[in-house]
């Protein structure tokens, strides 16, 4: 449990950095939209070169279609609902409630995949982490600007980036838990579960958020960099 929450510290405080960036820095939309696709990159190369290998080994399909199933469903459910409370009408001075409790969903299950991951294997969970540090950077540095149309206190948006951010802790630890003792089959489905979350992460979230942007080269290179980068450090761990 300490190692895992230990590896769960610096998504943690990625998403403290991002929203830094973002408040201090003011990072262009090209320069967000080249993260977005890098990190795209980056966990669909965890996904293909950790996480896929592992479910198939097991040779339980059964296990796979319903992790995967409910992989799917979940976030299915997740986006629809947060996209209902986020069209409703809100005045430029309303705290934005809805934007935050989808973010607290994401980052609480980003949480739960690092636990997931070490459930794996350590190597697993460490580039899992790794993968989820850079998300939540790109997170953190979204999340900030969106509330800096509705929030003048920079002090205050950190400390809500940093309140909800602690939530990776909880999902972490929730995954440790179930985990720790679960059979070879559970963690098979578990896993499953975690590979849909991941692909659903990367195809309509991030490269969703990064194809609001005109494409570049640099753009779509930055995804490719992602995935090598990952892989051959997968490979050398």
């Amino acid at each position: 449990m300490d190692k895992i929450l230990i590896f769960a510290t610096p998504p943690v405080l990625a998403t403290i950095i991002g929203s830094a960036i973002a408040l201090f820095l003011s990072p262009g939309k090209k320069m967000q939209n080249f993260m977005q696709h890098f990190t795209a990159g980056v966990v669909f190369s965890v996904v293909a070169v950790e996480i896929l290998p592992d479910i198939i080994k097991v040779h339980k399909p059964l296990f796979v279609i319903l992790g995967f199933g409910l992989g799917v469903a979940t976030m299915m459910v997740l986006k629809t609902a947060t996209s209902k409370l986020e069209s409703k009408p809100l005045d430029s001075s309303a705290f934005p409630l809805a934007m935050l409790m989808g973010v607290c969903v994401d980052i609480l299950l980003d949480g739960f995949l690092i636990g997931i991951g070490f459930a794996a294997g350590a190597k697993e969970g460490v580039l899992l982490a790794s993968a989820l540090t850079l998300e939540l950077l790109s997170l953190g540095i979204v999340v900030s600007i969106e509330l800096s149309e509705m929030i003048r206190s920079k002090l205050r948006i950190l400390s809500i980036n940093a309140g909800i951010s602690s939530l990776v802790f909880i999902g972490a630890a929730l995954g440790s838990v179930i985990l720790s003792k679960a059979s070879d089959t559970v963690i098979e489905t578990v896993l499953s579960f975690g590979l849909a979350a991941l692909l659903f992460l990367v195809t309509e979230e991030l490269l969703v958020e990064a194809h609001r942007q005109p494409e570049t080269p640099a753009s779509t290179l930055a995804f490719f960099l992602g995935f090598l980068l990952f892989l051959v450090l997968g490979m050398m761990s």
